[in-house]
């Protein structure tokens, strides 16, 4: 009999702290719902370099993020030489010029090729959708930096055989090496342009050794923000159906 109440004023007790748990959560964000809701995307940087142990934890939690089968569909590229960022860059300044050429129809003189253009948007609907559209324009007049003065920036590529979406699992792991940063106090800043330098050359594949089974999905801006860019902001709300005891309710 000892026993068993022993065991019943133990369960009590755990019941009795998940309760208080959960009433904190009513009025209190967790730590890590604090690092992902105060997260913003940093575009200006301190020159002074990232310590090598920070990149090398952010590197450990993009490895333990989920991915289908335990397959982790990743490679990760650090670059810390300015002499190959600005390459790269340079590589992607030139590409973007050339295709915001071709692209724009609104350019004196060049009105006869809108339907063309119109009919190679529809192949790149994702590529070419109005927002990167314009940040291509605003890259090729050198408006926009590509990693936005990052002292480190994390190339994240894809194993094309990986199970189910090699690409999703890769997002997941490039959104852990992210909120891990900013848990630090560091800023980043998703950067897909980079795919410029490597889907349309080979040059820096060569140079960087990137071979099948990987291709570009994306990269990283790592270093430490000028000002103090992070904290929550209104954002756009999307309809959510909750489905639950036999009703449906949309939340806004």
């Amino acid at each position: 009999m000892a026993k068993k109440a022993k065991a019943v004023a133990v369960q009590k007790t755990k019941k009795d702290a998940r309760a208080e748990a959960v009433d904190r959560l009513r009025s209190e964000w967790t730590e890590t719902e604090k690092v992902i809701l105060r997260r913003r995307s940093v575009r200006l940087y301190k020159k002074e370099q990232v310590p090598e142990f920070m990149v090398k934890r952010i590197l450990e939690a993009g490895r333990f993020a989920p991915s289908a089968g335990n397959c982790q569909p990743w490679k990760f590229i650090v670059l810390r030489d300015p002499e190959i960022i600005d390459g790269l860059t340079k590589e992607v300044v030139d590409t973007v010029r050339k295709m915001h050429g071709m692209l724009d129809y609104r350019q004196p003189g060049r009105s006869w090729s809108r339907p063309l253009v119109k009919a190679f948007v529809r192949t790149r609907p994702n590529d070419l959708h109005p927002v990167p559209f314009m940040a291509i324009k605003m890259i090729s007049e050198g408006r926009l930096g590509l990693w936005h003065g990052a002292p480190t920036v994390i190339l994240i590529f894809k194993d094309v055989r990986g199970v189910s979406s090699p690409e999703l699992d890769c997002g997941i792991a490039g959104q852990n090496m992210c909120l891990a940063a900013h848990s630090m106090g560091l800023g980043t800043c998703w950067v897909g342009f980079g795919k410029m330098a490597f889907e349309y050359t080979d040059k820096w594949k060569k140079r960087l050794g990137i071979e099948y089974p990987y291709t570009w999905a994306n990269s990283l801006s790592i270093g430490w923000p000028k000002g103090e860019p992070d904290g929550m902001i209104e954002r756009p709300t999307h309809p959510v159906d909750w489905y639950e005891d036999g009703k449906k309710t949309v939340f806004e």
